[in-house]
């Protein structure tokens, strides 16, 4: 009703008869499970290209026909779809990993990024672990750096532990009138510097010791003790050469500036700690430092008076195992941070604290084990980052709790425990059924993995490929059926069927053959939203060298892409215009017109290779057991892009009030995509039905809201009659036209 007007102007009203509207749909998202080499567990995986597939999935496998699920993929993304993927999962599988503390292999089944939140995150049994399960990671080499030292000296003794060369134990140098740079002034400093060591080695002649040295803090010949940084070259913020050197026990530091309890050793050589670091591969030297400079302190945690948390952690193929190349570095991840808050500069949000960061961006790995005293690792009873340990009753010591260190908690205030330069090696990666290099999955395990697709709200599926079938013709049955059901109860996709294997491959005799994919197909279930086929293909796999018999629904689900995106989806997949099968030698079996009829009659679409033509679908039926328009693959994808078109513009009416404006909307939205769908071919005739007689007072009172779509398919040619006949010369062709 207008809005009265109550004194004199122009009223102007608009009426939007255009809200909600029919989406056009591309149905090209095909959906297969299967034991693959690698990849997440029981999760819908999206996988756009072959490149893609082997990067996540990895490549196929000889072992337990493995191939035929890997090329079925395959070839479906030949067509120009795209594939969900199921890992099937099983209870062999286990993730490559690194254990903590253990010389046996840990046990880790890390499912996908779900079960790592849920369940491993904070695991303390693995240090890092492979990102998905399978043996593929065995061998994989992380490589970890952090800031555990500054320097590495030289001293000349032959009897380090005499020396008090022990991790954990300090080591001070006295430092006389040394000029101090300030902000316009200069002072001068007289005390001696600290440091810890954090390793001790000892050369190969067994007369000369190195040490490395973490620089903690000066302390004057007051007892004044100030916290600092290494400067490389810097006289009194790092040890030199020259210099002697005084090794302190656990009994804490003489405050008469450098003397202590132990023995002094001139300190005969200095580097820098972090230019002799390598990365520890097996068959080749990578120093660190042409990797990154080294990991300090990050701008975050040095805002929030926190210090070393930076770390560098780095993927590599040391042996070659995966990529075929030793020392191969997968993945470089750089500054990433100990403390749980971390956050990148200049990027707001973005995680650089480890676990998250790796766990959101690493192909590769998951990290697990938070060492929550990291300093123990190293050096013996939690030597603190800025004073000495032990019992010691020295003034100039500073005490920090074992909590001080730890991993993985927020930056303020924390100095953050070290480790080094340390290598992982993976190990305990298994796969299917009888551990490694195995992948037989169970019927339960396939039947578990594809029951992820039977929510059409949760998952966007357009084909279920079957893929090979499994050791028994009684399961691979099972496993049809299951597709067809799921299909079914989604009523938005089509699931495509290829016989059991042995009925068809190294069968020589053609008779036998086809009673063998009669006698398969027959138990299985009527329904339109399935599709069977005769066909297992030969070709060529490229990783293995070697040629296959696989089977041909992910080809048949791939027609039907490719009919939707060069014509439409309501066209036959089938013939020469449309029905070719890419990368085909030859098959298993093509029957002939005798064993077609059989076939066909029987709802079963057969492959064939046609003289002239290649290797071809030969049929369009669907898996509907009884004469109906939906028996064609046409008719059913016809009606399936209608329906999901018209989703859209349905669902802009709920919550509307069911009247004549609502009803209206409805019939504008529909009526022209019709009428697009019928000038495409799709549709003889169609018509639309929405008003008072089937929105009736009852049905309002409910509720409700009703629409009727009546529908004439167009029909594709599956029998052609070519009649030649020869008449006299003098009879027209007028007089013979209707009489044969």
């Amino acid at each position: 009703m207008a809005t009265p007007q109550l004194s004199p102007g122009v009223l102007i009203r608009e009426v939007d008869l255009t809200v909600g509207r029919a989406e056009n749909v591309l149905d090209n998202i095909g959906g297969i499970a299967g034991p693959f080499v690698k990849g997440p567990v029981n999760e819908v995986t999206q996988i756009n290209t072959s490149q893609g597939l082997i990067d996540t999935f990895g490549k196929p496998q000889s072992a337990n026909a493995q191939y035929e699920y890997w090329m079925t993929a395959s070839s479906f993304l030949t067509y120009g779809g795209v594939l969900k993927i199921v890992r099937t999962d099983d209870d062999n599988l286990n993730n490559a990993n690194a254990g903590v503390g253990i010389a046996s292999t840990t046990s880790a089944k890390i499912k996908n990024f779900d079960d790592y939140e849920a369940n491993f995150k904070t695991a303390t049994n693995f240090t890092y672990a492979a990102k998905t399960p399978g043996s593929w990671a065995n061998n994989l080499k992380v490589c970890f750096i952090d800031n555990a030292a500054d320097q590495t000296l030289g001293i000349t003794t032959d009897d380090p532990s005499n020396a008090g060369m022990v991790i954990g134990f300090g080591v001070t140098t006295a430092i006389t009138a040394a000029t101090i740079p300030g902000d316009g002034t200069t002072s001068t400093f007289t005390g001696y510097l600290k440091g810890i060591i954090t390793g001790v080695s000892t050369d190969a002649t067994g007369k000369a010791s190195t040490i490395d040295v973490k620089v903690v803090s000066r302390v004057s010949s007051g007892g004044t003790e100030t916290k600092i940084d290494y400067s490389e070259g810097d006289p009194i913020n790092s040890f030199e050469a020259g210099e002697t050197l005084f090794f302190v026990n656990n009994a804490g530091i003489n405050t008469g500036g450098g003397g202590a309890t132990g023995r002094s050793e001139p300190i005969a050589t200095q580097t820098d700690w972090y230019d002799s670091q390598t990365l520890g591969l097996t068959n080749s030297t990578v120093f660190w430092k042409t990797i990154a400079p080294k990991p300090l302190t990050s701008n975050f945690v040095a805002s929030r008076q926190g210090k070393n948390d930076s770390m560098h952690i780095v993927v590599i193929d040391d042996t070659g195992s995966i990529t075929g190349i030793q020392g191969n570095i997968l993945e470089t991840h750089l500054n990433l941070s100990k403390a749980k808050d971390a956050i990148a500069d200049g990027e707001t949000g973005k995680k650089t604290y480890y676990k998250d960061f790796l766990a959101l961006n690493s192909s590769q790995i998951y990290a697990g084990y938070n060492p929550s005293q990291a300093h123990d690792a190293y050096f013996n009873t939690v030597p603190l980052v800025d004073g000495f340990t032990g019992g010691g009753t020295s003034p100039n010591y500073t005490k920090f709790s074992v909590a001080d260190g730890t991993w993985g908690q927020n930056a303020q205030g924390v100095h953050f425990a070290s480790l080094g330069n340390v290598s992982y090696t993976f190990t305990g990666g298994q796969d299917y059924s009888s551990g490694t290099g195995n992948y037989t999955a169970t019927l339960g395990g396939l039947l578990t993995s594809y029951n992820l697709f039977e929510n059409r709200d949760d998952v966007a599926v357009d084909f279920l490929m079957m893929g090979p079938g499994c050791s028994t013709e009684q399961e691979s049955q099972a496993k049809a059926n299951l597709l067809i059901s799921i299909a079914g109860k989604r009523k938005d996709c089509m699931a495509t069927v290829s016989p059991h294997r042995a009925n068809v491959v190294n069968v020589t005799n053609a008779r036998t053959q086809t009673n063998n994919i009669l006698k398969f197909f027959s138990p299985l279930s009527s329904s339109s939203y399935c599709v069977f086929d005769t066909g297992y293909k030969y070709m060529f796999d490229r990783f293995n060298n070697e040629f296959r018999f696989v089977p041909c629904n992910g080809d048949v689900a791939g027609l039907m892409v490719r009919t939707g995106i060069f014509a439409f989806p309501w066209f036959s997949p089938a013939g020469q215009q449309r029905g070719i099968i890419n990368n085909a030698i030859k098959l298993a079996y093509s029957p002939s017109k005798e064993q077609r009829d059989l076939l066909y009659s029987s709802r079963i679409n057969p492959i064939i290779n046609q003289k002239g033509a290649g290797i071809l679908l030969f049929g369009d039926k669907t898996g509907l057991g009884y004469a109906s328009a939906f028996d064609r693959i046409n008719v059913r994808r016809l009606f399936l892009t209608i329906e999901q078109s018209l989703e859209g513009a349905a669902n802009a009416q709920l919550f509307e009030l069911n009247d004549v404006n609502t009803r209206s909307n409805f019939v504008n939205i529909v009526e022209p995509f019709l009428r697009d769908v019928q000038a495409k071919r799709g549709l003889f005739d169609f018509l639309v039905v929405c008003d008072e007689t089937n929105n009736t007072p009852d049905v309002i009172d409910n509720n409700e809201f009703r629409a009727d779509i009546f529908l004439k398919p167009t029909k594709s040619i599956n029998f052609v009659t070519l009649t030649f006949v020869a008449t006299r010369t003098g009879v027209s062709f007028e007089e013979v036209v209707g009489t044969v």
